[in-house]
């Protein structure tokens, strides 16, 4: 998420200074590709968390349950239901990008215009999902954080530990 805030601060600045005053870009090509680019690096920075950011959600509103209401940012729930939107939409973009792939051509490889042409306009679809998760992800630790603070000897447990608790208890 800090990656992608970087990526996000850094197209900031290159916005402001290759646009005029009405957001026209000055040399559209070239802030295509800028632009095509930051949807990219983007993506990669997100691939770390993709796996494991179900998990991060189910856990940050296990956490948010259990917080004292005077600990609790109104704002959390609606950023957590963001970031459960945006990952939704990011997993269908995903399989909908896998079937792209697999219906090019053989001869469409990384590299070739077929096949960088339709990953990028993967990467375009799939950006403002990825911005969600770079601009609302931070309620995740914030939420981590205040559970830390409400109950430094109480650790909550996460979804998968209660699970795994629950059926030690029965055994």
């Amino acid at each position: 998420m800090r990656d992608s805030q970087k990526i996000l601060d850094a197209w900031d600045a290159y916005s402001d200074e290759h646009t005029d005053l009405d957001g026209w870009p000055h040399d559209d090509h070239t802030y295509g590709l800028r632009k095509s680019q930051r949807d990219a690096d983007t993506a990669q920075a997100f691939e770390t968390l993709r796996y494991g950011a179900r998990h991060l959600l189910a856990t940050a509103q296990a956490q948010l349950t259990r917080l004292p209401e005077n600990t609790v940012q109104s704002r959390w729930a609606y950023q957590l239901g963001v970031l459960h939107t945006a990952l939704d939409r990011l997993d269908e973009l995903h399989e909908q990008w896998l079937l792209t792939r697999d219906a090019l051509p053989a001869t469409a490889e990384p590299g070739t215009a077929d096949f960088d042409d339709a990953l990028a306009e993967h990467h375009a679809e799939s950006w403002s999902y990825l911005d969600d998760w770079a601009t609302h992800g931070k309620a995740l630790r914030e939420i981590n954080t205040a559970t830390r603070k409400a109950a430094p000897s109480q650790p909550v447990p996460t979804p998968a530990l209660a699970s795994a608790q629950r059926t030690a208890t029965r055994k």
